[in-house]
């Protein structure tokens, strides 16, 4: 059962909204992939296999995103994505403000 929160902080921040290939997301590299020449090779064969799976499964599927960013108490940028669905956002700009919400509270067990 979730409590009332006991700390509430509210932060205002931006949002840049634009579109991805929601299936692409899942390929990537790492620093770690760049430390030898067989390393890089791995994740270029790892990549491979992701896009060969992704063709398989349809092709890549667009999505709409939020790239929202705020700067926390302690002077750090905070940067998270938001889903906003496969369908054009509401908004008639890129860039948008945003409102962030942070709740804490203890949790019975």
């Amino acid at each position: 059962m979730v409590e009332e929160p006991q700390v509430k902080k509210d932060y205002t921040g931006e949002a840049k909204i634009g579109r991805v290939m929601k299936n692409i997301a899942t390929i990537s590299l790492k620093p770690e992939d760049f430390s030898s020449p067989i390393s890089l090779q791995m994740a270029f064969s790892r990549i491979y296999e992701a896009m060969m799976r992704m063709v398989e499964e349809g092709g890549p599927r667009p999505s709409y995103v939020a790239e929202v960013k705020f700067t926390d108490d302690l002077g750090n940028q905070v940067v998270f994505a938001v889903d906003l669905g496969e369908n054009v956002p509401p908004f008639s700009k890129e860039k948008v403000k945003a409102r962030i919400v942070v709740e804490l509270y203890e949790e019975e067990d």
